[in-house]
């Protein structure tokens, strides 16, 4: 069985390229556009991984990240953010959320896969 992949970003033509590289890589891939909206499809079903932009209008990630951890059911699914941020003080809010990566924009498909693929084993 596949394992799936919440995308949220307010980018589509990002969540495009992400859901590109991760389903032929063969995973299932849930989109959605922003914070708000991913903590709609946070509604039970299995999600192996969460992956996340910083900066989204109605909900940022991180306050996605502190409300999803919120929720029993996704407490220890693991989080990885996709973000232009390179801050420190930014980074550091993230990790104390609970976000297990950070990987800066513009990515590499290889070096997300590979970071994908051992928060998913993990």
């Amino acid at each position: 069985m596949a394992k799936t992949i919440l995308i949220v970003d307010d980018s589509f033509s990002l969540r495009q390229t992400l859901g590109i590289a991760l389903k032929s890589a063969g995973y299932d891939v849930v989109e959605a556009v922003d914070g708000k909206d991913a903590l709609s499809k946070l509604d039970g079903r299995k999600f192996n991984l969460i992956i996340s932009d910083v900066n989204m209008p109605n909900m940022d990630g991180i306050s996605f990240v502190k409300a999803a951890k919120l929720l029993p059911a996704y407490k220890f699914t693991p989080i990885i953010m996709l973000t232009t941020e390179g801050d420190e003080a930014k980074k550091a809010e993230g990790r104390a959320a609970g976000v297990r990566a950070w990987v800066i924009k513009p990515f590499q498909p290889p070096v997300l896969l590979d970071a994908v693929s051992k928060l998913i084993m993990a």
